[in-house]
């Protein structure tokens, strides 16, 4: 069926397919706005402080056109494929990884209306893309005809694949509170909610899912490969990992592709524990003006949820990977578990 929005400022009435272009390349804006945003603050600044170090001071003030000179200079470097790499399928890999990270964002919402597709089954929809950008890493190691990225690509593919279980059973507990997966009635859940009679603040699920929240920002930084879970590019034993073979404007993409997975995945956390874009419903705010504070209300929260990330990255250690295994097996999954059973029975006694 054909939708039209009207569209006061302008006077217009777009069909279904110019609205959905709209909301797509808004989308895209917004996605490189917070990853390069978030790739400057922390990577470029809030690591370097930590590290008692200034960070990228000289291309533009303060270093912040960095980035920007970063991009330019990838994109400079000749794309080499190896003699014996299956050329198709190394050059598609890392779209394939990028592609999954942009997925999730069609569904993710940024205000009454401020999203692509709501769907149904938004959250289900998340976690599916999510999942195949290991399908890309595999690509990705298998084409490059290189041990050390096939090595990179079979440990990416084990690791991804135990911590995806521990990530979707942790969003099962907000599913159950909320009694929907579609994105926008768990946000609706939250800020219409009350805690003990109390309206005040609505009710983010952190609260009663603060299990639930710690168990999927643990499987986010695993999905993520980010330090302590980053087996799959040990510099140390694999050089570089899946990306050891891979120069120029596709070795930039998986580098923008992890930091866009980082800003989807604290976008998600915070749909789905913080309250995502959405005001207390008690303080009475319109849609109207949600639509306008929703974006930096949910991009606010997904960049703090970004710097978590960052803070842990550069904090602990490598795991071996008997103990990032356990961690997921022994420790995550039935906790996830319990976290179910508890919600489930909280649910029908109150």
């Amino acid at each position: 069926m054909t939708q039209a929005v009207l569209y006061p400022i302008l006077g217009l009435e777009l069909a279904y397919w110019q609205e959905t272009t709209i909301r797509v390349l808004l989308g895209l804006v917004a996605l490189l706005l917070l990853t390069g945003g978030a790739v400057y603050l922390y990577l470029f600044k809030f690591v370097s402080f930590m590290q008692s170090r200034l960070g990228p001071m000289e291309a533009g003030p303060y270093g912040s056109m960095q980035l920007l000179a970063e991009v330019g200079k990838w994109l400079q470097k000749e794309d080499i494929f190896t003699e014996d790499s299956d050329k198709f399928i190394f050059g598609i890999a890392p779209a394939v990884v990028l592609a999954s990270t942009f997925l999730m964002f069609v569904v993710i919402p940024a205000g009454p209306n401020a999203v692509v597709a709501d769907l149904g089954t938004g959250i289900y929809f998340v976690l599916a893309m999510s999942s195949l950008s290991v399908i890309g890493i595999l690509m990705a190691g298998w084409a490059s005809a290189n041990k050390y990225a096939l090595m990179g690509a079979l440990r990416a593919g084990g690791q991804l694949i135990a911590y995806e279980l521990p990530l979707i059973l942790a969003v099962v507990g907000v599913v159950i509170s909320a009694g929907s997966l579609n994105l926008q009635d768990i946000v609706a859940a939250q800020s219409d909610g009350a805690i003990f009679g109390w309206t005040g603040i609505g009710n983010p699920y952190i609260l009663t899912q603060i299990v639930g929240f710690t168990i999927f920002l643990i499987a986010v930084q695993a999905e993520l490969t980010q330090t302590p879970f980053d087996m799959p590019i040990a510099e140390s034993e694999l050089v570089a990992g899946y990306q050891v073979e891979y120069t120029g404007i596709r070795f930039l993409v998986y580098f923008i592709a992890e930091f866009a997975t980082a800003v989807a995945f604290a976008a998600v956390a915070s749909t789905l524990f913080l309250g995502g874009w959405q005001l207390p419903g008690a303080w009475g705010i319109s849609d109207g003006a949600m639509n306008a504070i929703g974006p930096i209300m949910i991009s606010t929260k997904a960049v703090l949820l970004v710097g978590v990330v960052f803070w842990v990255r550069f904090s602990l250690p490598r795991f071996r990977e008997d103990q990032l295994q356990k961690l997921a097996w022994k420790v995550l999954i039935p906790l996830a578990l319990a976290n179910i059973v508890v919600t489930g029975v909280m649910k029908v006694v109150f």
